[in-house]
């Protein structure tokens, strides 16, 4: 598949068929991970690959009342969105009720000791450890549009890093980074992605100012 193509229609994946995703096409997607760049190719990333049932209905069990508050917010007024977003809300309702269903979910770990952060001294919040991260996130993405696999990365779940750390026994220098969902799509691929033109987020020399 061209890489244009992968580029501008992998998008999050909310809705999945009940089909199981062949052994050598997972592992080529999982491989994908190993291949992302990070800081001192120090590679801190780690992949918990889950099927078991059980596992995904407990970790469905520990998304929901993570994503219910949210719902019950819009539902009262107290958070307001447009229609588009009401649309986008309900496919992600039924993503998170439905995340035990869904074939494959992938647990991205990190041990924090192999990744160096340059921006702790800051006034702000340190984003830059995840740049030893979320390019094998990416990678893993990317992959899975090429092999025509659905997927969508959330991160809601280290809001109760414990109690996930318990459930899949990561170790203590272990931490958890996000969670990739993985299936066969139940709708077609979008030709392209709603995004803001690169006129709107690439500037030139100095910021705010044209490139283009």
């Amino acid at each position: 598949m061209e890489l244009n193509t992968v580029l501008q229609s992998t998008y999050t994946c909310r809705y999945y068929r009940d089909k199981t995703i062949e052994e050598p096409k997972l592992k080529r997607v999982l491989d994908a991970a190993r291949w992302g760049p990070s800081g001192g190719n120090r590679q801190p990333v780690s992949l918990v690959v889950i099927r078991d049932q059980k596992k995904k209905l407990a970790l469905q069990e520990l998304y929901l009342p993570l994503w219910e508050p949210y719902v019950k917010g819009v539902e009262e007024g107290d958070i307001k969105i447009s229609a588009r977003d009401s649309n986008m809300l309900r496919d992600a309702d039924h993503f998170a009720r439905n995340i035990a269903k869904i074939p494959v979910l992938i647990k991205v770990c990190a041990r924090l000791g192999d990744v160096h952060p340059t921006d702790t001294n800051l006034d702000r919040l340190s984003i830059v450890g995840g740049a030893s991260i979320y390019p094998a996130v990416q990678n893993i993405l990317l992959a899975a549009r090429s092999e025509n696999l659905g997927s969508a990365l959330t991160t809601l779940l280290c809001a109760v890093e414990p109690e996930v750390k318990k459930l899949l026994e990561i170790p203590e220098d272990v931490s958890t980074a996000a969670m990739i969902t993985l299936g066969y799509p139940l709708k077609d691929f979008p030709k392209k992605l709603n995004r803001k033109p690169i006129e709107e987020m690439c500037w030139g020399e100095n910021y705010g100012k044209k490139v283009f």
